[in-house]
């Protein structure tokens, strides 16, 4: 297989790696970035414990390939704190406890991300939409509810 090179900005820092043409996002984050939080599970795109932001909008890093995303804004868990600090919905996760094992919470944090950037006052059913494609196998869907509900009423 060919390498390639690509190039994308990670969590705001300019990334260029010399991949092979069927290394994935998650790949790249991971091995080439150094960022461990992106998490593979499933590895077919049906978990969304992959999920990161790609020029805003949330992907299935697992099974997008990095010379898809070749020039790209891409946004990672690591990259939802601003200066070491956590963010508002990082907040509402641990205080509603949203996080349970925290295997699913990296990609849960990009949905909901993406979500209230697009939206910043979500109906439940929004919500409920909106996170559809991210699995938790400890079952904490009311409690992410709760912390993306909670971070929406406090911006309202």
């Amino acid at each position: 297989m060919a390498e390639l090179d690509v190039r994308v900005v990670l969590n705001g820092t300019a990334l260029r790696a010399r991949v092979d043409g069927m290394t994935s996002l998650a790949e790249l984050i991971r091995e080439q970035g150094g960022l461990t939080g992106t998490k593979v599970a499933c590895g077919e795109g049906t978990c969304g414990a992959c999920t990161v932001l790609v020029d805003g909008a949330p992907v299935l890093s697992c099974i997008l390939l990095a010379a898809q995303v070749e020039g790209a804004d891409v946004r990672t868990v690591e990259g939802h704190a601003a200066s070491g600090e956590l963010s508002a919905l990082q907040h509402a996760f641990i205080e509603e406890d949203a996080f349970q094992c925290g295997f699913c919470t990296p990609g849960q944090l990009a949905s909901a991300t993406a979500l209230l950037e697009a939206n910043p006052a979500p109906t439940r059913e929004e919500v409920r939409d909106a996170m559809a494609g991210n699995l938790c196998r400890c079952g904490a869907y009311p409690k992410i509810e709760r912390a993306i509900l909670r971070v929406a009423a406090a911006r309202g």
